[in-house]
């Protein structure tokens, strides 16, 4: 059997085939021709060829030398881009010098490891990885991702110093992300819903997101019918505010509890009662009899917790309407001051029990963010680690040439 004839079974490129084969210092360098005689520009129209070169993609390596994909590319004149470019070659993307086989290795090694092991697995440098995600990423993300979406969440997260935020669009039925935007502005958002178009806008159901009004204006012009809840945990951290500043106002001098005493009561006032122990109990009990206004602040927070883990639905408008009027009834300025905010945000309260939505998936895709960010040591640019982040959040599934 001939060599060439050996690398073409072997190899298997799609749209040539073999026509010599070269052992250099360099490694193996295997020489391809065209079965296509029409160019075809990476737009995907046909083109006039009119000016030709010679080179070389990397291709998986042959046991422990590198291998040269050789081939003639001209350089196409085309109308529908009105630019001259470099037509498309079956086997590698556009403007890539490595095969397509080689660049998706990388990207599913870059969904599972960190760009270092790669490098040094594959013998490539940290920005041919970095170039590599972002065009398989652009050749694998389109507008498919954005049907079909009723619940979403958004919140934004910050990857580098200096105050670099990046705005996250996910999915809650799927659990995928559909957008990431640099910046934690209005305009982030809206350019997501620019992209759902008039006709996926309708769709959308409900938006989960904090407190912060950035995100609510931008839904509420875009998506004016769609429900606004707002994240629980943000919530009852305003609640534990809330009895901090009641705490902080009370007089523990004259008072049958010590300093250490008063200590881990803070803490008993701050964790929710059901994470509570004997002597939380006994201290909150002690409270009560000492300085009943600051058990009051407890018992008005627990009452709101309980708004989001067993008040029914059909319940919330009623159950958080005479919970506000108990706040301000209290006569205690830091729950009333809590009972107004909550008052100017009530709707988005109540759908937040009535449809069971919470940035809680938010979350966990903010701590996958962060761990795609230390895994690749920072990185320079949004850009870049939005790549990253549809890459290994986004559903993108990578077909390695073993599978194919």
């Amino acid at each position: 059997m001939r060599v060439s004839t050996a690398f073409n079974r072997m190899l298997a490129i799609v749209g040539a085939s073999v026509t010599a084969v070269a052992f250099t210092d360099d490694g193996i360098v295997v020489s391809l021709r065209r079965r296509a005689r029409r160019h075809r520009c990476p737009c995907g129209r046909r083109a006039p060829g009119y000016d030709r070169s010679t080179r070389r993609w990397r291709h998986l390596d042959l046991a422990a030398s590198k291998l040269w994909l050789e081939a003639e590319i001209w350089r196409v004149d085309c109308r529908a881009c009105g630019r001259v470019r470099t037509e498309m070659v079956p086997w590698a993307r556009p403007g890539a010098r490595l095969s397509r086989d080689v660049e998706d290795v990388i990207a599913w090694l870059a969904q599972r490891t960190d760009k270092t092991s790669i490098c040094r697995l594959l013998r490539v440098g940290w920005t041919t990885v970095q170039a590599v995600v972002t065009r398989v990423v652009a050749d694998h993300l389109d507008d498919s991702r954005l049907d079909g979406l009723f619940n979403l969440g958004v919140d934004e997260i910050s990857y580098k110093r200096g105050h670099q935020y990046l705005t996250v669009v996910a999915d809650h039925d799927t659990g995928r992300v559909v957008w990431v935007a640099e910046g934690r502005t209005q305009a982030a958002l809206a350019g997501f819903f620019d992209a759902l178009g008039p006709e996926r806008r309708p769709l959308v159901r409900a938006v989960s997101m904090d407190m912060a009004t950035i995100y609510r204006d931008a839904t509420r012009r875009a998506v004016p019918h769609a429900a606004i809840c707002f994240d629980p945990f943000h919530l009852v951290s305003w609640a534990n505010q809330a009895v901090d500043s009641v705490f902080q106002r009370v007089d523990r001098r004259s008072s049958e509890l010590t300093g250490r005493d008063w200590r881990t009561a803070r803490y008993a006032l701050r964790a929710g009662a059901e994470r509570l122990g004997d002597r939380h109990h006994q201290l909150l009990a002690a409270i009560e009899r000492d300085r009943h206004e600051l058990f009051q602040a407890w018992e008005l927070k627990e009452e709101f917790r309980a708004l989001f883990q067993s008040v029914e639905p059909d319940d919330a408008a009623s159950y958080l309407r005479d919970w506000i009027e108990r706040c301000v009834a209290s006569g205690l300025a830091a729950m009333t001051s809590l009972a107004r905010k909550i008052d100017r945000n009530f709707d988005g309260i109540v759908n937040t029990v009535r449809l069971g939505l919470s940035n809680s998936r938010l979350e966990g895709i903010n701590a996958k963010i962060r761990l795609i960010n230390r895994r690749g040591f920072g990185h320079p640019n949004g850009r870049n680690l939005a790549a990253m982040i549809h890459l290994c959040l986004g559903g993108i599934v990578i077909p390695l040439p073993t599978e194919t």
